[in-house]
């Protein structure tokens, strides 16, 4: 369902990610995994089309992103970091909102933002105002309004960052849930979010990938069996060894 090829993006003389490639099938859940700076939102806001690269491509169902950016974006679900939403509109009305930009009309828009609503489990704050949500309520109201289109690529970027235990737990289950009828991409710095949600773990490094693998594949590298020995390995330079 996704296929990125040789992602590369430069600002200026910083080469922020130098050539990334990998694929995403349905039924997968991957773990975007590297230290702060590593590339891991630029990759991001490049496949979605909020960035455009400076070489290489990426390919959403068949659409290349740079060729067909309206028809791949429509692939797309997309939960950006920090939950960006208009504080002053009430839940309901934003999903509306965001169902109108998607073409919605009449009992189509309405079932499928209640279905939003269900599966985001964000019933009892509806008529709520965003700008007085919790940060776990708030980052439940984007990810509704990501999959109101019910697209077949979901990408997410750290999607519990600064989140309680019972966030956590609550945001996870939703994407289990939903794993086995998308490809979903999960950026994150947090290590326990690979072996909660993620069936397949990228770790990338200064822009680059440096292990491609299932959670186990990439902890048998290291003799502990520990993701954050293997992590802390891949990531850490030298210097702050």
């Amino acid at each position: 369902m996704l296929e990125v090829r040789n992602l590369q993006k430069h600002f200026g003389a910083i080469r922020a990610v130098a050539g990334v490639s990998f694929r995403v099938a349905q039924g997968e859940v991957l773990g975007f995994l590297g230290p702060n700076g590593a590339g891991k939102t630029t990759t991001m806001r490049m496949i979605t089309g909020f960035l455009p690269p400076s070489g290489g491509t990426a390919l959403v169902c068949g659409h290349d992103v740079r060729e067909a950016p309206v028809e791949a974006k429509r692939c797309i679900g997309y939960l950006p970091e920090n939950a960006p939403a208009y504080d002053s509109m009430t839940v309901l009305n934003f999903l509306r909102f965001a169902a109108e930009i998607r073409g919605f009309r009449g009992a189509d828009l309405v079932g499928r933002v209640e279905s939003a609503i269900e599966k985001c489990r964000i019933e009892e704050i509806r008529h709520q105002s965003i700008g007085t949500l919790s940060k776990g309520y708030r980052q439940r109201v984007v990810f509704a309004q990501a999959i109101l289109h019910d697209p077949p690529v979901l990408i997410m970027d750290e999607p519990t960052d600064g989140l309680d235990p019972n966030q956590k737990h609550t945001v996870r289950e939703m994407i289990k849930g939903m794993a086995a009828e998308k490809a979903i991409i999960v950026s994150t710095h947090i290590l326990e979010e690979v072996d909660a949600v993620c069936s397949r773990a990228i770790i990338i490094r200064h822009g680059q990938i440096v292990a491609n693998g299932t959670p186990q594949e990439l902890k048998s590298q290291s003799r502990t069996g520990r993701l954050d020995d293997v992590f802390r390995k891949l990531t850490l330079d030298k210097e702050d060894s």
